[in-house]
Formats: C-alpha cells, sequence, structure tokens
C-alpha cells in the first residue's frame, strides 16, 4: 500500500470516529433535554442543569462541525520512534468519551489527532533541518473533502542548512498563496510559518503590537492568536469573551469564515461604531470633522458640555422657585451657586449625583420654609421644633416641584442627548469648548442639524457614559414597571386558567390539582425565569460597561486617539495589528508610540512581520518604490513569491474607456473564478463603475457587498474600501487623482498597490508619480 493509500485510511480513521462522536453528543443531547421528570420535573435546579448540559454538548458539535474541512493537515515523524504525531484543526483521542476533546482527555489517553494550538504540535510549525526538535520527516496532508489529494514531505535530516526562521513547509505554502481570492478569508492554519507562530503563542497578559507591511499576515496572525488564546485560557476567554475590531463591515465580513473554521463561535466581531449598544452609525463627515472629533480634546469638550448642563441663574435677579403650603421658596444664584459647588465637591458621576441635589435643594427650601413661618417675631430662635422641621423636609420630598427644580438645575442627561444637543446648539459648543480653547472655526466644524450618528460619535458617547453614569432612579423606575406587567402577565395567565377550569366538577370539591392551586403570579414569574445561555461575546454586545478578555485591534492604525480611549475601557489584554505606512483615516497615527503613548505609555510590547506573502517579486518591487517615498524608515519585507508577471501602465487620454479595454485584457488572461478589484480616487467610482458595467460581460459590483456570498467577479473600490481586503489582480486608475484626494494620498496609493496577489496594472492619464516610473509601459502617448 503506497503512502497516499496509507494516509487516506487513518484520515478516513478519524472522520469515523468524529462522526461517531457527533452521534454520541447528540444522543447525549437528546437526553439532556429529556431528563427533566419525576420529582425534579419543572424545579428550577433541573432547568439549569438540563440547559447547562445541553448547551455544552451544542458547543462541542459546533466545534467537530467546523473541523470537517481538512480535519487533519500535517504528520510528524519523530526520531524517537514513537508512532507519527498527526496534527489538525482539534484534538481528538482514541477514547474519546470527554465532552471537551481540548487537550483534558485522561493522561493515559492515546492521542488520534493533536490540536495545532497544543505545545507539542508546535514542531510542525517550527522544526528546521538545523533544530530538528526531535523531528525527522514533516508530511503536509491536503485533502478535497474527505479524500486525501496529495502529500508534501519535507526530509529534516537531509544534511541541507535551513536559517531559523526562515520558510518551512514551502511547496504547501506556495500552494495556498497561489490559490484563487473568493472573496473571504481563510484560515492559514496550515501554513503557519515561525515568525508568525512565536506571535501567534505570545502570552496572553498586556498589549502586544503586531507591526507588518502589506502581506506579511497579519490578520491571520491576529485571528489565529485568537483561537489560540481561546485554547490555552478557554474558562476566562469563554467568561469574558473575546472582541475583534476590524475598520469597516466589509472587512469583517471579509474575515468572519476564519474562526468559526477554526472552532470558535463565541467572538464578538465589531468596527469602534459598533460599540455603543443602540448606536448605528450611518452619518458620513467630512475628513477635517473626523480629524477633530478623533482628538484626545474632545474629552475635554464632552466634559465641559456636562458641566455646562449643571445650571444656575445667570444673573442675582434670577431665582429658581417652589410653592409649598402657602409660601413662595425662592433659591436665589448664589444659592444654586452654593450648592452646585458642594455636589461637585463630592465628586459623583452627574447621574449619581441627583439623589444629592435633590437632597440639599430639599435642606435649602427647608430652611427657606422655616424661616417664613417660624421666625420668632421677638427675635428670638426659630419657633419650629425638629420634628416639624422632619414633616415639612418630608412634605418637600414628595413636592412634585422640587423634581422640577432638581430637573433644572442638574438634569437626568443620557449621552445621546446630551452630544446631540452640544452638536446641534453654536452656544452649547462654545461653552464646552471654552476649556480647550478651540477655535471658531473648529467649533463651526462640530456643529450639526439632524438625529444621525458618525462612526466618529461613538467615542464622544462613550466619554459621555463614563462622565454622566447611570440615573438609578430612572433604572429602578424602568425595572418596576417592568416587574410590575411581568406580575400582571403571570396573573392573567392563571386567571385564564382558573376561567377554563372544568364545570365536571362544580357541585364537588375537585381532587385535581391545577396551576393556580399551587402557585400565585409571583411563583410561576420566578419559575418561568429566562437562563441566560447567551456567549460572553453576544451578552457583551448589548452592555457598554463590559471587559472583555482580550481585544484583537486590525488595521489598528486608523483608530483615532479617543476611540483608543473607548477600547482602553474594555480591556489592557490587547492583540494590535497594523502598518503605520498604511495610515488613510484623517485622525489615524503615524507611529505605534503616538497611538499608544497617551493610554499606557511605553508599556506595550512590538513585534514585526518580515516576509510579504502576498504579493510576487515584480508586484513587490513597486510597492516598495512607493514604500521608500511614503515612509522610508520603515522596513520592507521581503517577498517569498520568487516570480510573477510584471506590473504594466497604460497612457491612455479617455481613462475609463482605456480602462474597460485593460480590464477586459486582463479577466482574460486571469483564470476563472480569480477576482479582480479596480482602484480608483474617491468621487470617480461611479462614473468608472459606469462605463465597466456597460462595457464588461463580467458582472461588476460597486464597493464590496460584506451580504454577498458570491460576490462579483470584478468591483471597483476605493483606496480605504480596499483596507484588509486582497485580489488576484487589481488595476489602479488615475494615481495622480489619488494622491491628490487627501494629505494621506501617498499612504492610499500604497494601500490600492499592495492588494495584488498575482497581477498589477495601471491606468493614467497624467504622468505617473516618481514611484511608479518602473512600470512596464505598454501604452503611450501618439
Amino acid at each position: 500500500m503506497d503512502d497516499l493509500a496509507l494516509e487516506q485510511e487513518y484520515v478516513t480513521m478519524l472522520y469515523d470516529h468524529v462522526d461517531e462522536l457527533r452521534e454520541r453528543l447528540a444522543a447525549r443531547q437528546a437526553r439532556a433535554l429529556a431528563r427533566v421528570a419525576g420529582e425534579a420535573a419543572g424545579t428550577r435546579q433541573a432547568l439549569v442543569e438540563r440547559d447547562a448540559a445541553v448547551h455544552l454538548y451544542a458547543g462541542r458539535l459546533t466545534q467537530l462541525n467546523a473541523a470537517e474541512n481538512a480535519l487533519c493537515f500535517g504528520r510528524l515523524d519523530l526520531e524517537t520512534g514513537t508512532r507519527p504525531r498527526y496534527v489538525g484543526r482539534i484534538g481528538l483521542h482514541r477514547d474519546d468519551t470527554h465532552d471537551q476533546g481540548q487537550g483534558d482527555a485522561p493522561a493515559d489517553d492515546e492521542p488520534l489527532l493533536i490540536d495545532w494550538r497544543a505545545p507539542v504540535a508546535r514542531p510542525f510549525y517550527l522544526a528546521t533541518a538545523m533544530q530538528r526538535d526531535g523531528v525527522i520527516r514533516r508530511r503536509h496532508i491536503r485533502t478535497v473533502g474527505r479524500r486525501v489529494v496529495q502529500l508534501n514531505d519535507e526530509n529534516l535530516t537531509g544534511g541541507h542548512s535551513s536559517e531559523p526562521g526562515s520558510i518551512t513547509s514551502e511547496s504547501a505554502l506556495l500552494t495556498a498563496l497561489d490559490a484563487a481570492r473568493t472573496g473571504r478569508m481563510t484560515d492559514i492554519v496550515e501554513t503557519v510559518q515561525a515568525e508568525q507562530d512565536r506571535i501567534i503563542r505570545s502570552g496572553l497578559a498586556g498589549i502586544l503590537v503586531v507591526q507588518g507591511g502589506p502581506g506579511t499576515g497579519k490578520t491571520a496572525v491576529a485571528l489565529h492568536r485568537a483561537a489560540y488564546l481561546l485554547y490555552h485560557h478557554r474558562e476566562q476567554l469563554e467568561r469574558r469573551g473575546v472582541l475583534i475590531i476590524g475598520p469597516n463591515t466589509t472587512f469583517l465580513r471579509y474575515i468572519a469564515e476564519v474562526l468559526p473554521a477554526l472552532g470558535e463561535t463565541g467572538v464578538m466581531l465589531a468596527t469602534t461604531g459598533d460599540l455603543f449598544p443602540g448606536v448605528s452609525p450611518t452619518l458620513t463627515e467630512p475628513g477635517a470633522v473626523t480629524a477633530l472629533k478623533g482628538q484626545l480634546l474632545m474629552k475635554d469638550v464632552v466634559a465641559g458640555a456636562v458641566t455646562d448642563r449643571q445650571w444656575v441663574p445667570e444673573d442675582d435677579d434670577e431665582v429658581v422657585a417652589v410653592r409649598h403650603d402657602g409660601q413662595l421658596l425662592r433659591l436665589d444664584r448664589q444659592a444654586c451657586l452654593d450648592l452646585r459647588e458642594r455636589v461637585r465637591g463630592a465628586r459623583l458621576l452627574h447621574n449619581e449625583a441627583r439623589p444629592l441635589v435633590h437632597r440639599l435643594v430639599v435642606e435649602a427650601l427647608t430652611t427657606l420654609w422655616a424661616q417664613a413661618v417660624g421666625t420668632d417675631p421677638l427675635g428670638g430662635e426659630n419657633l419650629l421644633g425638629p420634628e416639624d422641621l422632619a414633616m415639612v423636609r418630608g412634605e418637600l420630598e414628595e413636592n412634585d416641584d422640587v423634581d422640577g427644580v432638581v430637573d433644572w438645575l442638574w438634569p437626568a442627561l443620557t449621552p445621546t442627548r446630551l452630544v446631540r444637543e452640544l452638536l446641534a446648539s453654536p452656544k452649547r459648543i462654545r461653552a464646552a469648548a471654552a476649556r480647550v480653547g478651540l477655535t471658531q472655526a473648529e467649533q463651526d466644524l462640530l456643529l450639526r442639524t439632524g438625529n444621525a450618528w458618525s462612526e466618529a460619535d461613538v467615542p464622544l458617547l462613550d466619554e459621555a457614559a463614563e462622565i454622566l453614569g447611570r440615573d438609578d432612579s430612572t433604572a429602578r423606575r424602568l425595572a418596576d414597571e417592568l416587574q410590575t406587567a411581568n406580575l400582571a402577565y403571570a396573573q392573567g395567565v392563571l386567571d385564564l386558567l382558573r376561567g377554563s377550569e372544568s364545570g365536571d366538577f362544580e357541585d364537588e370539591e375537585s381532587e385535581i390539582l391545577a396551576a393556580f392551586d399551587l402557585v400565585d403570579a409571583e411563583a410561576l414569574l420566578d419559575r418561568q425565569e429566562e437562563i441566560d445561555h447567551r456567549t460572553a461575546a453576544e451578552r457583551a454586545a448589548t452592555d457598554r460597561t463590559w471587559r472583555f478578555g482580550h481585544i484583537v485591534v486590525d488595521e489598528a492604525q486608523e483608530v483615532s486617539p479617543m476611540a483608543w480611549r473607548m477600547l482602553m475601557r474594555r480591556s489592557r489584554s490587547m492583540t494590535i495589528v497594523g502598518d503605520v505606512a498604511q495610515t488613510g483615516d484623517p485622525a489615524g497615527a503615524s507611529s505605534w508610540r503616538q497611538a499608544l503613548g497617551p493610554h499606557v505609555g511605553d508599556r506595550w510590547r512590538l513585534e514585526e512581520l518580515s516576509v510579504n506573502y502576498r504579493m510576487p517579486q515584480p508586484v513587490a518591487r513597486v510597492a516598495a518604490s512607493v514604500l521608500r517615498a511614503l515612509a522610508p524608515d520603515l522596513p520592507v519585507p521581503e517577498p517569498v513569491r520568487p516570480d510573477g508577471p510584471h506590473p504594466w501602465s497604460l497612457w491612455a487620454a479617455d481613462v475609463p474607456a482605456a480602462l474597460a479595454a485593460a480590464v477586459a485584457g486582463e479577466l482574460r488572461t486571469l483564470d476563472r473564478g480569480r477576482r479582480l478589484a479596480v482602484v480608483t480616487a474617491p468621487g470617480r467610482s461611479s462614473t468608472i463603475f459606469g462605463v465597466l458595467a456597460r462595457s464588461l460581460p463580467e458582472p461588476v459590483a460597486l464597493g464590496e457587498d460584506p451580504d454577498d456570498d458570491r460576490p462579483a467577479r470584478v468591483v471597483v473600490l476605493e483606496p480605504r474600501e480596499t483596507k484588509g481586503l486582497e485580489f488576484d489582480a487589481v488595476v489602479v486608475a488615475e494615481p495622480d487623482l489619488v494622491l491628490a484626494a487627501s494629505p494621506r494620498g501617498l499612504g492610499d496609493l500604497y494601500v490600492a498597490i499592495t492588494r495584488a496577489t498575482q497581477r498589477l496594472g495601471v491606468v493614467h492619464a497624467a504622468d505617473l508619480p516618481e514611484c511608479l516610473r518602473g512600470l512596464r509601459s505598454v501604452g503611450s502617448p501618439a
């Protein structure tokens, strides 16, 4: 029997084992669903135990289903002569009766398949001829479905040298890199390289920054690191959750299948604009507005907006009045100022200070009432005793006019109300900005009307929520109203059952007990209380104050200082990946020290990815030329793919028409199923899309649809829409307009060029920028 047949036999055995395990778990799940019976029937403890078991089995079944594709992808033959180690997406054991299947089997349980994240699997990614780590041979097993189709062997005892950290598993790696792009990112678990593995397996604590140029695999590293951390810190991270932050919904859709394919589904994917529950940003604002709102000085603007709402009369003649028991009680400006200073001195959050405001207002009004009613005409002590004052104080506490005064002096504010009213009022902006000295032009930038929110508003809302705190009185009132409604509903159910009782026993006492004989409405409501089995990520999505076990931030160079402030509230355990050369957002960072220093100082560590896996060498040379013009101090990643078609340039007076012909030619060159992106300057995409849509036989899309499972073969994008994405071919239209469209235009051009995995072209009417002069010209002016 040859090696392919032997490996097929072993892989078939693994799949049979998975099928058997699925059946066993499904049966246990079914038994758990039916387990609540006998004396424990319907009790809360029985329901909790049942639902916990069902949840456990469902999670393991999800993991087994996710590992269906490429269940086993590697084998290590060891110099100790022990049986080979097979490496795959999950761990499997011969006596796999435990429920987790993640390395927690009994010590003497023989492993059939080792999870790629387990320590004993690490030589699969690190072993070289120079540092074999006990490995004689590494075998890559390629499967299609459940069929083994190819084996790639590396003999590590052949005597040839290999530098530590060099490319391992080159054949398997190049096969993966040459695969067609589908519009969805796939995992790289079979081809993780040594420098990537080191970062993936770094410790959980603290902030890890991964700097990597285009094509270095930083996004894949970040996602595999999330899967690795979940494997090794399961209890902690499943309880607190893992948050993945991306630059936009298109990017999140692009990466959405990676973690589920690795067996991890309880992860929250979001943009920074998704982090304030109940707010969905739909407004696009000019870059100058985005840049201003992203600055850290906006925290002081928001704080100023809160203090501005802590009102006092503006002049000495203005008073706040309450009528009580025939007396008009007036709080003058000085009394209100004194009250405000006392409350501020307590250093409570705004909404949480309202009970103190109420108490001080009542005290002040009680004093005024005592002076008006109890003053001794003969000049003696006040005629009212403590009991009289306590009675008056109690009456004032129930006086609705007092509540109105509190609302006037110290209103209950929600973050959305505060920020919306701030941005809609020149007067409020001027008052809030006084402490930071915003110019009139900057104040004008902040002014807007309407109810829509932008992504840059979300950190402002989050800041407002931190300063305002909760209005507990409102929260208690809403909770009481909900409890009252639920009790009324439960009582209605019991009344309905009572009304539907059989009339057979009208003349004699029934011996059959009904629900209303056993429980009242409150007990029924308690028995029906919903048990929350949402994942930590699902609960976190509705809780602004949730602190995650770990956060992964991708394209992190785009995050504004105010957004970093928001993220730091949610966790100080982070993996931050990005490339400061690709910063395109006006509020983005030009260095990691600039981005993180205001929040954590130097308390972060840096790792760099040095190998370019995406671009063939000819495309990588063009990218390097642009990078040298953009950021000459940054290292140029070394391309691992040595050859490929030479990038080209086409001059044309009519760029859209020439672009249509050029794209048609590229599509004829590309294999069927490979994708092409046309990247053009902001404001030009609609025009170019219209020409291509009329001219090409292939479907053309304007922008990537995050909900499209079958994306168009040709897509027209602006540079910032391509962040984090990759395409088999890229054609850049009018690079001079890309450069002119933004102060960060050279960075946008760099992003556009580096999306290509196979072919690159440029169509232009103006002269090429100096950094693109090395392109092979296929057309020029007559």
